[in-house]
Formats: C-alpha cells, structure tokens, sequence
C-alpha cells in the first residue's frame, strides 16, 4: 500500500490544546475506587417528582419528534414570564430566547455566533473548565483576569481588568453566582464592568445558572443578592444571557438550557444552534414549562436547603484541615490544601480518592496556568445528607504534612 504523499495533522490544533474534562475524569476515578463523589457538579438526590411526572407525561402525549429547533412555544414562553417576575426583564420569547442543549451549549452557539478570529474574550480565573475551550472553538483568544481570595471573599483588581479590554475584545465571560468560587458578584462590580464593555463595545456572555442558589452571609444577616448584567444601565442590548433547568430543578442529565439575547444576537444564535444540535429533548421541553411556572416557594426552599448543606461542609472541611470560606452562592467550596504538605494538587486529589475515598476536583483544572491552581480543590455539596456526612467522616482521616 502505497505511503501518503503528505503526511497530515490528524487532530487539529483546536482539539490539541486544551485536555479533556478534569471535572468529568473526577467521576470516573471516584466509580472506580469507590470514593464519595464530592467533584462532580450533580445532585446525588432524586429531581422533584412532579417535574419528572411532567415529562414522562409529555412523552406519553407523544412529544417524541422534532421540536421548533429554537425551542417549544410554550417551554419560551415560560421562560419569558419567569425572567419578567425574577429579573424584571420584559424579554419577547419569539425574538430574544433560544433553546440549547444544556448552558453548555448555549455558551458555545453564543460565542461562536458572534466572536471572530484574533478578538479576544476576557474570562475571569478560577473559571468554569468549559470557558477556555469555548474561546479556543470559537477562534478567541482568551484573557484572564485574576480572582484573589480575601478576607471579604473573592475580588478583582479593577486595574488589571482594565488593561485586559483593548480594541480586540470582543467580549467578557461571567459566571454570577460563580462557579469554582462561589463569589457574587456586586452591583458596584458588575456597574465598573458595564463601563468597560460599553467604552470598548464589548458584549457579555453571563452565565446564570445558579441564579437561585444565593446564601445569606457568614451569620444570619441579608442574603446576597443575585443582579443579571442585563440590568444594568446600558447593557440589555449587549448581554446574553446563558441559563439551563439543570441545577435550579435538579435535572443535570436533561441537557436543557436557553440562551436570552437581543433580537440580532438570536438569530445568530439560533443558526449556530440548528447546525451543532439541531434542537433540544422535546419532551424534557414541556417539563420545563411547567418547571418555570413553580411558585416562589420552591425557589425559597432551594435555597434553605442548600445553605443547610453549605453550613455542615465548610465547618466541617475546616475541622479535617483545609483553609476556606463560606461560598456567598453556587454549591462549591475553593479550599486551600497547602497544609497537607502535598507537591499538588493532582497528588493531593489521587491520595484523597484513593486512600481516603472522597473525590475532589483539582483547582489546576480552574486556571490557565496550573502551577495557579497547585495548591487548591473544589468540594461539591449538591448532595445527600448521609453523603456529606460520609465524606466528612472520611475526611478526619487526613493528615496534616
């Protein structure tokens, strides 16, 4: 057989530079040794039963074919009568939302229907492993601005966010309540990134996700309050809004999620969408209708629930050793591993599910630079009490180095 007369790339440059999911890999590690999963982000717990008799419902009305590729009526209609009682958006469901498979792919169909080779995205560090990657698919280059942990939780330097926008952004990332950090970000914050991104015509992909799940502080004083981009002064036209049923219902493996954005960005989208998924689970669709109309209630008990969980892991993260805060949303907690005497975190996290049995994600995975992220991991407490406590218990095995 005769040899090519070229010899080709046969993984592009695209899918060379980045690794596959660290978070997802923590998973895997944790069914194989038997370790309590505390990497992955997904409830251990059963989704709301009325949600799921929702879509077994729908798909015994035989909602089984094809939807509007942008989304079922009804299900956008939904969503545009929540985000008009919890944000105070008036958002038209037929012109500024589409339907995605999953937050995942909205930010994706987002980035790649409006970012252009050589512009560059801004992502705030520690981020969510899957923004990087996106930039890099959307032929981005992306910019990372520190968070520091503090006293008062995580910040940014204003300074160093200014000197990263210049005439190549295109747009920044944020991620409110945010995920690894579990910081909120304040009015005073998101008004100073408003400024920029109107001073250099840069758009905002806001990753809401966890809109719902907003802690009081560190005793019982006001929560912290959750603000959409969207509404600041001048930014509606500018911001897309990236959201999913995934964690406010408890329903990670539906892959449903939705995309708000000015009527020009939308259609954009809306074409990148068709062409990388075609369209969402129908059926899962009209769950969500339904799941969009629930009562405040529901939100207010997610929300005590959750903090529950919150109050008995970071107490109990400090007893077993580790430095870390209170996170003021989201249901993950950054902890500072330094007094363990490990090289790094990847050593850390191998010795934990291995020897320990409780499964972590490594913080390098959060950064751009690994050596950031060396001293760090991210707990998840999204799950069961009995959960919790096991991990809790196995973690006062650890060691101090």
């Amino acid at each position: 057989m005769s040899q090519p007369l070229i010899s080709k790339n046969r993984i592009s440059r695209k899918a060379a530079s980045f690794t596959e999911s660290v978070i997802r890999e923590m998973t895997r590690e944790a069914m194989k040794y038997g370790a309590v999963n505390l990497g992955q982000g997904f409830p251990d717990f059963a989704a709301p039963e009325d949600i799921k008799q929702k879509a077994m419902e729908a798909i015994a009305a035989d909602h089984n074919q094809y939807a509007i590729t942008w989304g079922v009526k009804d299900f956008r209609d939904a969503i545009a009568k929540k985000t008009m009682w919890y944000l105070g958006l008036d958002i038209d469901p037929e012109t500024e939302i589409t339907v995605t498979c999953g937050s995942t792919e909205g930010m994706i169909a987002a980035m790649m229907a409006t970012v252009d080779p050589t512009e560059e995205v801004i992502v705030f560090e520690p981020f969510y492993e899957n923004y990087a990657p996106d930039a890099i698919l959307s032929d981005a280059t992306p910019r990372h601005v520190p968070l520091y942990r503090t006293d008062n939780g995580f910040i940014f330097d204003r300074e160093e966010l200014r000197a990263a926008f210049n005439d190549r952004t295109k747009a920044i990332i944020i991620c409110n309540p945010n995920n690894p950090t579990g910081k909120v970000f304040t009015r005073d914050e998101l008004e100073f990134i408003a400024e920029l991104c109107k001073e250099f015509d840069a758009l905002v992909f806001t990753d809401e996700i966890y809109e719902h799940i907003i802690y009081t502080g560190h005793a019982d004083d006001d929560p912290f309050e959750h603000i959409c981009m969207a509404n600041i002064e001048g930014m509606r036209e500018r911001t897309v809004v990236v959201n999913s049923l995934s964690k406010t219902y408890s329903v990670t493996g539906w892959r449903v999620g939705y995309c708000i954005a000015p009527p020009d960005i939308t259609a954009a989208i809306r074409k990148v969408h068709d062409f990388l998924t075609v369209g969402a689970a129908n059926p899962l669709q009209h769950a969500g209708a339904y799941a969009m109309s629930l009562p405040p209630s529901y939100y207010d008990a997610l929300q005590s629930e959750y903090q529950r969980k919150r109050d008995f892991i970071v107490p109990a993260l400090k007893a077993a050793g580790f430095k870390c805060d209170f996170p003021d949303g989201a249901y993950y907690v950054m902890c500072d591993i330094s007094d363990f005497g490990f090289a790094n975190d990847i050593e850390f996290t191998k010795h934990l599910i291995r020897e320990i049995g409780v499964a972590v994600v490594p913080g390098s995975s959060f950064y751009h630079d690994a050596t950031l992220g060396s001293q760090l991991v991210r707990f998840c407490f999204c799950k069961k009490d009995e959960t919790l406590e096991a991990a809790a218990e196995r973690l006062g095995k650890l060691e101090r180095g």
